[in-house]
């Protein structure tokens, strides 16, 4: 290809880059055409409120990878010496993303007699990578931690961060990396739980929002993007009726995000969401807090706590002072140690507390339990200890059921093992449906709960029949401990019989007293 003269007939304003954007380059649409790309309502907004580094919170299918891809490509053709980059989950989705996204457009564009303008020649052409003669490049891959780029692109990092948290790491420690202060960063997802570097990204952008203050070339803009935002997304409402439920949330989305969402648009969710069921949160979210709470692929108990929160079983839980608290262990070994506080009234399980750390010994979790009771006027009732608790330290000679026992851990319950992991899921997704939770002080054992996942197989294309061990597992594990060994009649009971077991401990020098 050789470079051809500018037709005196282009505007000039055809040298800005939003006015190239809408004018110059071809995609092929949903329907399989090639059309002349413009800028939706969703992405002409972005381009408005771009930053240096931003990451993108986002209902499915608004087309923000084609316009990132396209931004990257402008910018090699019309600068000389930049590097663009874009990270996806896989190879197979990198190589796609550039063959549809970047080099059908190039093609397009070096081909088009009508609108013949002076574009750098590709002098290296592969699957990966893209090369120009104007020394601007673009290539793909699941990592780049080599080099220097000036624009990067991150595509579903949220789905990155839940299957592969390994790779999640090695994008945050090299990738981003090679971008200098200044240079544009992209990172776009739709959400996938709680958990993970997206979801962390994403609340610490938008806490950095609420405060105003400008951001520095180093900080991340939050952009977040409903589905309603999505002209697309509507139907004839004629014929498609909506229930109670889904009049309280039309109304609660109006009420919390001052959006107006007409006939044809609850139309369509209604129907979508008919298909989708609990993963319309995470497809199509109204709010940010909406998107995250949908289920993860993979959860073992997203659908039972989708439902809890619906049901307002996630909300503020006070102690009940006539009721003993239980509490439910994981023990790590130089690992996170997580532990649930649990009343039982009548039929519900309360669970008004949760506390987890690593690194620490014993005596550390012993002073929790003892200022918790201090603070929040718990009077203990059993303790549940997993099985592994029984297993001998060849450093001391003790098991840790007896150091707890004797820093006053009493009366203690160890949960004897199963051995079948995936009965005690089930026996855990169970209980959840009687399960109040405390919204803010259990808020980080929800989110274990909510990120507690299968392991993914990356040479199946499939989860694997067996949980994935990770930052989720601990929190998730304290409660099966709960799920399997709890009974009322070991753990309830009133106030008054709990601090008669108090009292008992007490005279062996009580941690609590």
């Amino acid at each position: 290809m050789t470079r051809q003269d500018i037709p005196a007939r282009l505007p000039k304003e055809a040298a800005a880059r939003d006015q190239r954007l809408g004018d110059l380059y071809s995609i092929v649409d949903a329907r399989g055409e090639r059309v002349r790309f413009a800028p939706n309502d969703v992405q002409a907004e972005l381009l408005r409120d771009l930053h240096t580094c931003n990451v993108i919170l986002k209902a499915r299918q608004l087309g923000f990878t084609t316009l990132i891809q396209l931004f990257m490509l402008d910018m090699c053709l019309f600068n000389k010496n930049v590097r663009a980059g874009t990270i996806a989950h896989t190879l197979q989705d990198a190589e796609r993303i550039f063959r549809d996204k970047i080099k059908f457009p190039y093609d397009c564009l070096s081909r088009d007699e009508e609108r013949r303008i002076s574009i750098p020649a590709a002098v290296q052409n592969s699957a990966r990578t893209l090369t120009f003669d104007n020394n601007s490049s673009l290539r793909v891959g699941t990592s780049l931690r080599s080099g220097t780029f000036q624009v990067l692109h991150v595509s579903e990092f949220g789905h990155i961060a839940a299957r592969r948290p390994d790779q999640a790491r090695e994008i945050r420690a090299g990738a981003l990396n090679t971008v200098q202060a200044g240079q544009y960063v992209f990172i776009e997802s739709t959400a996938e739980g709680r958990g993970g570097a997206f979801h962390d990204l994403c609340k610490q952008a938008g806490a950095l929002a609420e405060t105003g203050r400008p951001l520095s070339p180093l900080d991340f803009k939050f952009h977040f993007h409903p589905w309603y935002r999505d002209p697309k997304h509507r139907l004839d409402p004629e014929g498609i009726l909506l229930d109670d439920e889904d009049r309280a949330y039309f109304a609660r989305v109006e009420a919390e995000t001052g959006a107006v969402i007409d006939a044809g648009q609850r139309a369509w969710y209604a129907r979508k969401a008919a298909v989708q069921g609990e993963d319309m949160l995470r497809e199509y979210p109204s709010t940010p807090d909406e998107a995250f709470a949908g289920a993860v692929e993979g959860a073992y108990f997203g659908k039972e706590l989708s439902r809890a929160r619906r049901e307002a079983r996630v909300r503020r839980v006070p102690v009940e002072p006539t009721l003993p608290v239980n509490t439910f262990w994981d023990l790590g070994v130089d690992d996170e140690t997580a532990i649930w506080f649990h009343q039982q009234a009548g039929l519900e399980h309360r669970f008004v507390d949760y506390y987890e750390n690593s690194g620490e010994g014993l005596n550390h979790y012993v002073r929790v339990l003892r200022d918790k009771a201090s603070a929040r006027g718990f009077v203990y009732g059993a303790h549940f200890l997993p099985h592994d608790v029984r297993v001998t330290s060849l450093s001391t000679g003790r098991t840790r059921l007896d150091t707890l026992k004797g820093l006053g851990v009493t009366p203690a319950r160890v949960v004897p093992r199963t051995g079948d992991v995936a009965d005690d899921i089930q026996a855990a997704r169970n209980a959840i449906a009687a399960c109040w939770f405390d919204e803010t002080r259990c808020a980080k054992g929800l989110k274990a709960l909510e990120g507690y996942r299968k392991e993914w197989d990356d040479k199946l294309g499939t989860f694997r029949n067996r949980p994935l061990h990770d930052w989720a597992s601990h929190g998730a594990d304290a409660f099966r401990c709960f799920a399997v060994g709890y009974r009322a009649t070991e753990g309830g009971g009133s106030r008054r019989r709990a601090a008669a077991t108090v009292a008992a401990t007490e005279m062996m020098d009580s941690p609590w007293s």
